[in-house]
């Protein structure tokens, strides 16, 4: 059973920066695409960014050239460094294995926390 961790989420300052870590346990990490998205309170849970198996990597408006999403697939882990965030980036953030439109295809593991002061 492929189960996913989270870490590397905490309080910063605005203009700050986190690097989110996510590690996957089980097989066929490094054949999959994989994603990071985030939940606000009382908002839907969105995709936040996601790369390919290849390497080809999207994101979504909010974030583009403030996030960076990597993956070492030797360590079957993919990171998200934020930078220049916002308070508007406080959320729960999650990652998963990504579907082709972005969805997300196994049970969610616990989330990290993050918090931006203004």
């Amino acid at each position: 059973q492929v189960q996913l961790v989270e870490s590397g989420g905490g309080l910063v300052q605005a203009g700050g920066s986190l690097r989110l870590s996510c590690a996957a346990s089980g097989t066929s990490f490094a054949l999959n695409a994989m994603g990071w998205y985030r939940q606000a309170p009382g908002k839907e849970r969105e995709l936040v960014a996601r790369i390919t198996s290849g390497g080809s990597t999207i994101y979504a408006d909010s974030v583009k050239g403030r996030f960076t999403i990597s993956r070492d697939n030797t360590k079957n882990t993919v990171y998200l460094q934020m930078n220049s965030l916002k308070p508007e980036d406080a959320a729960v953030y999650y990652c998963n294995f990504a579907g082709r439109i972005g969805q997300a295809l196994i049970s969610w593991g616990q989330g990290t926390q993050v918090t931006v002061s203004s």
